[in-house]
């Protein structure tokens, strides 16, 4: 799994691992015929994913067990497709995954195979334009088709939702519109106050948004940390911007080593770090005197590194500097 990947991965899986929020999420994103079959039980997580090792760096998987009305027991497999286009084998996909899950339950002795359905929820840029019939993606005969394997899956495309009609849940609400808004370049970091009032009222939640923000909306800002947290934490959001704002200094050391490695030379690097400290100074202190841009330009990368730890303690923009 690459390391763009993994955030969406670890933010994803998080959230699905709060059962009220999953129910809530597959009752609101499941076609309604499903939806009323269920009963009021939280699904259960299902240890284990079914990806190919190849796919793993664009998708996430999520089995969920699930109790009918009527008692009996049916699974939901959830799929997430973290790339900016719709893939139009993901049919394919979901049934090599499927087959997969029933061979388990074969092989734990089960007699009969449970149902199970499939959602696939996109979060890319463009349009979902696949069809969501396994059969589009056979060329036969119509008179073939009735001796075919076909089944559908419902898909649920963030992107041309609204974000009120994300979810009825605040906090679930606030999740997906993290996740719709992270291929959406400059247009995202405009809602991330939004996001950060709709995950307002659990903590703990709230630093897994922004967590997720930070490692996945590019161009976000300190200014845009403290916006989230003035919204998020009220009464506590320079203690919250301030600690962020640590995890925003390790973001800009890895773009900068980035930058060097694909320019084949140093500066690259030295220059993600020179910008990022002359924004978090700007942030702490207000304007940047001459003097002090002079000598952030200047500066070595270990002086650099050095110069941002100090930031956080230093009480004057000169003590940044001792």
């Amino acid at each position: 799994m690459t390391k763009i990947t993994q955030p969406h991965d670890r933010f994803l899986k998080a959230l699905l691992s709060d059962p009220d929020k999953t129910g809530t999420l597959l009752r609101e994103r499941l076609p309604k015929e499903v939806a009323e079959l269920l009963s009021s039980e939280p699904p259960v997580l299902v240890d284990g994913t079914f990806i190919d090792g190849e796919f793993r760096e664009h998708l996430t998987d999520r089995l969920f067990k699930v109790k009918t009305q009527e008692g009996k027991a049916a699974y939901i497999y959830a799929l997430i497709e973290h790339k900016s286009y719709a893939d139009e084998w993901v049919a394919f996909q979901l049934l090599r995954y499927m087959v997969r899950i029933w061979e388990r339950f074969l092989k734990e002795g089960q007699q009969k195979l449970p149902p199970i359905v499939p959602l696939v929820v996109y979060h890319g840029a463009r349009e979902w334009t696949v069809p969501n019939q396994f059969s589009a993606l056979l060329e036969a005969d119509k008179g073939l088709l009735h001796h075919l394997l076909d089944f559908s899956f419902a898909v649920t495309d963030l992107g041309r939702i609204a974000d009120d009609d994300l979810s009825q849940d605040t906090h679930l609400r606030a999740a997906l519109m993290a996740m719709k808004y992270a291929f959406q370049g400059a247009e995202g970091v405009v809602v991330i106050p939004q996001i950060g009032k709709g995950a307002q009222g659990d903590p703990e939640f709230a630093k897994l948004v922004l967590r997720y923000l930070i490692q996945t909306y590019r161009g976000m800002t300190m200014a845009d940390v403290q916006a989230y947290a003035e919204e998020a934490f009220p009464g506590e959001a320079e203690h919250y911007a301030s600690q962020f704002a640590r995890e925003m200094m390790s973001k800009g050391r890895q773009e900068g080593r980035q930058e060097g490695r694909r320019e084949g030379r140093q500066e690259g690097r030295q220059e993600g770090e020179s910008s990022l400290l002359l924004r978090l100074l700007h942030r702490r202190f207000g304007d940047v005197p001459s003097w002090a841009e002079l000598k952030v330009a200047n500066a070595t990368i270990d002086e650099l590194e050095t110069w941002g730890e100090q930031i956080f303690d230093a009480e004057t923009l000169e003590a940044v500097f001792k």
